[in-house]
């Protein structure tokens, strides 16, 4: 059996918690492979919303084993409310759910090295959340890093060694933290890690291989996007893990030859948060529109998301180095009212016009190349097949198809589970 593989194409914020939802069913487990409690993955059915931050998406189907997988960084305080929240709304989460113990924890001094690092950047800011994700995966690769596995072995002295560290590389940063808000968050964050020990604390490597060698199917969940890969995105606007195809590789141990199909998901648009260049960007009435009709704000942070015409130079570029097998285009209801719509087909740099994506993409050194096609001008949340399609849409996804050189194999047409429309 081999493990399939769903992740972002853009900037993030593509939907994939809602496609995760949906896709669950086909499979014996889900494993988030990346990322911090950054991402937001938000589902929406039987007239509930709920977002997640750390754990799988596949939690709300009953038969799925779930698990974080060593390449997520946790953050044990918000781990815990987002897990009590599901528990209260009747998800058997301790019977579904299984954690890595080789995943990294976040510390609450990594949110305030987080914090002084970004003041320090001044103008230069990546544009965090603050989270702690950055400082927890520098520990990480620095070899410094307190894991899961480590709760039960030695952790206060662990704990305190870590921390002194942090106090250090605080102080250098001209931010030596209240005692009395430092015993808060310290106090905080000891209640959730013996929470966090209720679960089941496995080696995420020889579960995930186990279940491939019994047969049974894995769904591989990403979170972020492709241009916020650490190696591959928009550098240094991006993320600090690999949000593409290899970090399924190395963020659950499982090898490359396992990996079968691979699920790429993008908006029939295109948004970002944070700073960092958007070569398609709209900064007016257009963009605006978008954003509000597509209701493009932050899961967890609330921020708003700078909004564009979709890019297909960045999304070759992102179903290249994934290996992308089938396309996922969502919130294409958002579209529904315009006249017309663009597509990026090429960026114009220095006077000169190419479908690659460069090595750097510097705000004001791309001129966006566009194709314009005719909107639909009908609504699609209320169609429930493929052939209730307008034509002008069908004119889209074709266009879509060939420029990508992929299938689009599910198309979603609003927010609700029941909103996706699987194609033939």
């Amino acid at each position: 059996m081999k493990a399939d593989v769903l992740l972002g194409l853009q900037w993030g914020d593509e939907g994939k918690g809602k496609v995760v939802d949906v896709l669950t069913p086909r499979y014996d487990a889900v494993a988030r492979f990346q990322g911090g409690p950054n991402a937001g993955h938000t589902l929406e059915f039987d007239g509930k919303k709920f977002v997640l931050r750390s754990i799988p998406s596949g939690v709300f189907q009953n038969r799925s084993l779930n698990i974080i997988g060593n390449g997520v960084v946790l953050d044990p305080v918000l781990f815990a409310a987002e897990a009590r929240d599901l528990e209260t709304a009747g998800v058997p989460l301790k019977d579904n759910l299984k954690i890595s113990r080789k995943a990294h924890l976040i510390l609450p001094t990594h949110r305030l090295i987080d914090a002084a690092s970004e003041k320090a950047k001044g103008g230069a800011k990546i544009g965090t959340t603050g989270k702690g994700i950055g400082p927890t995966y520098t520990d990480k690769t620095a070899r410094n890093g307190l894991r899961v596995g480590d709760i039960a072995d030695n952790f206060e002295e662990k704990y305190a060694t870590l921390k002194a560290l942090h106090l250090s590389r605080l102080a250098s940063l001209g931010a030596t933290p209240d005692p009395e808000l430092l015993a808060r968050l310290e106090k905080e964050w000891m209640e959730a890690i013996e929470y966090l020990a209720e679960f089941e604390i496995v080696d995420g490597e020889y579960l995930v291989n186990g279940l491939l060698r019994e047969g049974k199917s894995v769904l591989c969940e990403g979170a972020q996007g492709t241009m916020l890969d650490v190696d591959f995105g928009s550098y240094p606007f991006v993320t600090s893990s690999n949000t593409v195809c290899a970090g399924a590789c190395v963020g659950l141990g499982i090898a490359p030859n396992r990996i079968g199909e691979v699920y790429g998901i993008f908006k029939a648009y295109c948004t970002r948060v944070g700073s960092g260049p958007f070569p398609t960007e709209l900064f007016d009435e257009t963009g605006k529109r978008i954003r509000d009709l597509g209701h493009e704000y932050g899961a967890v942070t609330g921020r708003e998301r700078r909004c564009g015409w979709i890019d297909l130079v960045a999304l070759k570029y992102a179903i290249m180095v994934n290996g992308v097998t089938r396309l996922i285009m969502m919130k294409s209801d958002v579209l529904d009212d315009f006249d017309e719509l663009k597509a990026c087909v090429a960026y114009k740099i220095d006077g000169k016009e190419t479908d690659q994506f460069p090595y750097s993409i510097a705000d004001g050194t791309i001129e966006p190349v566009y194709t314009t096609l005719p909107g639909w001008k009908s609504p699609l949340t209320a169609v429930t097949s493929e052939e209730q399609f307008p034509e002008n849409f069908k004119a889209y996804i074709a266009f879509l198809e060939k420029e990508l050189s992929t299938p689009i194999t599910i198309v979603s047409v609003g927010p609700d589970r029941t909103q996706t429309i699987i194609r033939k």
